[in-house]
């Protein structure tokens, strides 16, 4: 079975490996996010970063509050930066819960902060 957005995210990824490779760990999470800005420029993707998004709460079409996330490709693919020694279970939670409130199809963590970059693909759940 072929993954949900698999170009979209191959890109990305291979984007934020760019970058990692000339910046390497130690830098904030904001460096990062403004580099890997620059290499998305590059691609033929549309992207928004620093986007304030809509929080929905189950059906409800109204939302309930709004929250910044690092990028949002294609209006499908939301990219979460991280620049920590490790991810952990709730960096892993906090991604499937934006894809959810925000109700977006695919997400990308994305870690800067350790010596070699590290990444997982999320796909929301019909919940």
């Amino acid at each position: 079975m072929k993954l949900v957005y698999e170009e979209m995210t191959h890109v990305i990824i291979g984007a934020a490996m760019r970058v990692h490779s000339f910046l390497g760990n130690g830098f904030q999470e904001v460096i990062y996010q403004r580099a890997l800005a620059l290499e998305l420029i590059n691609t033929d993707f549309e992207f928004s970063r620093e986007v304030e998004m809509p929080i929905y709460y189950r059906n409800f079409e109204k939302p309930i509050g709004t929250r910044r996330v690092d990028f949002i490709v294609e209006e499908t693919v939301l990219v979460e930066l991280k620049a920590v020694s490790a991810l952990e279970t709730v960096h892993h939670a906090q991604v499937l819960n934006y894809l959810k409130v925000y109700r977006l199809p695919v997400g990308l963590l994305i870690n800067f902060g350790e010596s070699s970059l590290s990444f997982k693909r999320f796909i929301r759940r019909n919940t």
